[in-house]
């Protein structure tokens, strides 16, 4: 059988006669070695080279060409950010378009990691044979068109919310944060060991590129209109070399005496074909491209049309189960993880029923009998689909959680405007806040590690419910997991709330820690001058309200704070400057009037307060009835 993919259980006829992989291990070594494949190999490692340049240009400079990598053309179909992945990415495109699929085989960074391991596997002696699927060979395509056209789709559909169509473009070749958008390290080692590694030895050769790669399902579509292709002229003998040196897993022999070209578009143009054959009767040349000709050569499948079904539904199920779990799995390495798990669950199905299963040169299953073979490839299948399912209940509760929180209606400066928010909470908040609690606790738990995105989420639940110590906690918690942004909104929200619980100078150091990530957070600046008033350092508080109206000078609460703190000192004119320079930025509702009412009175500046809580109480005079304890029936 054919070692490295799944055995059919009838058998079955061989549609494409390959006489060089039938033949003799004396006449295998008569099929010359490729001389293009160093000069591909030289291409690929400069290419690595190029990249770690890269890296290091960034990390002493500061500043660099943004990431000439593919998926940075999603933030530009997003936002209009023009990067150099967009740049890069269109003219690898347009050039598929022409000459064929060539910027795969001679300048993919993945495609060298696989090329690599597959030369390692040779060297032990394994040679990788593809898995091929009817099904799962779209799967690029479908990833691709989700993360490339879907946002344009669904911006169209949102022009109704007044979002643009076509987003303004703005310049982005140039940046400092060059690795925003990538994975930390410690994450991307696995992500290259997954999709470089496993793939090739469970899929063969190209097999991320088969069925993970976004980017091929744009570049094979390309590759069937393009002109370029790998041809043949009469002095073919069809002696098989070429497909026996093809590292793309193509029918070369057969395809070239069928159409005379190849028109598989999971080619690559590595050119190994062409290099190795003994009368030169290969070439790249233009032509009519493959739309044109009616495909009718019949590959020799490794699963039955219900096992293929069983299959699609294993590969949405895992890829589902794993994405973006503990908010770490890049998309990109669930495809690949997914593509794994498919083959390891049909090939362990086959494992109970075929009387006879062989991988690579082990026997798994002989005669009916598992052999040791067989019980060390089903252990490591229970562990790997084990820790598949374990993924997926964690991201089952995170999902559960992150809806519970999205439909939590209550706005968080009105939580924050006093130390016990459940008088404002409503019947279908406290229904969420019980479900987000349940989900991210089990999540947090029995996860295998932190998500540093659900623990803010848990902890805000759990201020709601009254739990501010666990949620100081928390928040401290996740911004050891964080940076930038993120690590400055937990430290933010957390020194807010120390604030209502009156730990100033606590509230104060983890505002100062979040001001350091994001200086420009004008709610930090505003909770620090609440911290410096409160600890009696009123010309420090003056300062920090002041620097938060530098970027926006008609800020309600920081004026509304400057107005108070003008008015305690009999600056009249001063205080009401600034209340003048808050109004036109005030919006008439009640909730926000009552919880700048609030706010103002947590620092002393009584007399500001009631002149809110009084415009509340116009605007909704059920304020009137309770002072202290709001109507819930605000939605």
């Amino acid at each position: 059988m054919k070692s490295g993919c799944v055995r059919q259980q009838t058998k079955t006829r061989r549609s494409i006669k390959l006489p060089v992989l039938q033949s003799s291990p004396a006449h295998k070594s008569d099929i010359s070695k490729s001389g293009t494949s160093r000069w591909r190999a030289v291409a690929l490692i400069t290419l690595q080279l190029l990249m770690i340049v890269h890296i290091i240009q960034w990390r002493f400079m500061g500043t660099t060409v943004s990431p000439i990598e593919p998926s940075e053309s999603m933030y530009t179909l997003q936002s209009g950010a023009i990067n150099a992945g967009f740049i890069f990415f269109t003219l690898a495109i347009l050039a598929t378009l022409i000459f064929g699929r060539f910027v795969c085989g001679w300048g993919c960074h993945i495609l060298a990691l696989q090329d690599f391991c597959a030369w390692l596997l040779k060297k032990f002696g394994l040679t990788p044979r593809p898995f091929r699927s009817r099904l799962l060979v779209f799967v690029p395509l479908i990833a691709a068109l989700y993360m490339f056209v879907w946002p344009s789709v669904n911006r169209l559909f949102a022009k109704a919310a007044n979002e643009p169509l076509i987003p303004e473009f703005t310049n982005h070749l140039i940046t400092t944060e060059f690795w925003a958008t990538f994975p930390p390290v410690w994450v991307a080692i696995p992500f290259l060991f997954v999709c470089g590694f496993m793939t090739v030895y469970f899929l063969g050769s190209k097999g991320f590129c088969t069925y993970g790669c976004p980017y091929g399902g744009f570049f094979s579509l390309a590759d069937k209109v393009a002109p370029g292709k790998i041809r043949v002229t009469d002095a073919c003998n069809e002696c098989g070399h070429c497909t026996a040196t093809c590292t793309s897993n193509v029918l070369v022999h057969a395809e070239v005496k069928q159409y005379g070209m190849v028109v598989d578009p999971g080619c690559m143009k590595c050119m190994d074909c062409i290099s190795v054959c003994p009368n030169d009767a290969l070439y790249f040349g233009f032509g009519k491209p493959a739309v044109a000709v009616k495909q009718t050569i019949t590959k020799n499948y490794s699963l039955t049309w219900p096992e293929e079904a069983l299959a699609a539904v294993v590969f949405v199920v895992s890829f589902l189960a794993v994405w973006d779990v503990y908010q770490l799995v890049p998309m990109l390495m669930a495809l690949g993880i997914a593509a794994v798990t498919t083959f390891v669950a049909l090939r362990t199905l086959r494992l109970f029923r075929a009387a006879d299963l062989s991988f690579y040169r082990y026997n798994l299953k002989a005669s009916g009998i598992i052999k040791q073979a067989g019980w060390v490839f089903l252990g490591f299948a229970v562990m790997w689909i084990g820790i598949n399912a374990h993924s997926g209940w964690v991201r089952y509760h995170e999902s559960g959680g992150a809806i519970a929180f999205q439909s939590l209606q209550i706005p968080d400066e009105l939580a924050l405007a006093q130390a016990n928010p459940d008088q404002w909470l409503s019947v279908s908040d406290r229904t969420n806040i019980v479900e987000g609690k349940n989900h991210l606790n089990a999540a947090n738990n029995l996860g295998l590690f932190t998500n540093s995105d659900a623990l803010p989420k848990l902890a805000w639940f759990e201020y709601l419910s009254g739990n501010t110590e666990r949620t100081v906690d928390l928040l401290g918690r996740a911004a050891e997991h964080q940076n930038g942004e993120a690590k400055a909104l937990s430290l933010y929200y957390r020194g807010a709330i120390m604030n209502r619980l009156g730990r100033f100078d606590e509230a104060l150091a983890s505002l100062d820690q979040a001001l350091e990530e994001a200086s420009n957070l004008v709610a930090a600046h505003e909770e620090k001058g609440e911290s410096l008033w409160q600890l009696g350092r009123r010309q420090e508080a003056v300062a920090a309200w002041n620097d938060a109206i530098t970027s926006n000078p008609g800020l309600p609460l920081a004026n509304t704070f400057l107005a108070g703190a003008a008015a305690s000192t009999g600056r009249t004119d001063a205080a009401a400057a600034h209340q003048k320079q808050a109004e036109p930025a005030t919006p008439s509702d009640p909730y926000y009037l009552w919880m700048l009412g609030l706010r103002l009175q947590n620092v002393g500046m009584n007399e500001i307060a009631e002149k809110h809580f009084e415009r509340a109480a116009k605007l909704n005079p059920a304020f009137l009835l309770r002072r202290n304890f709001p109507p819930k029936d605000r939605r």
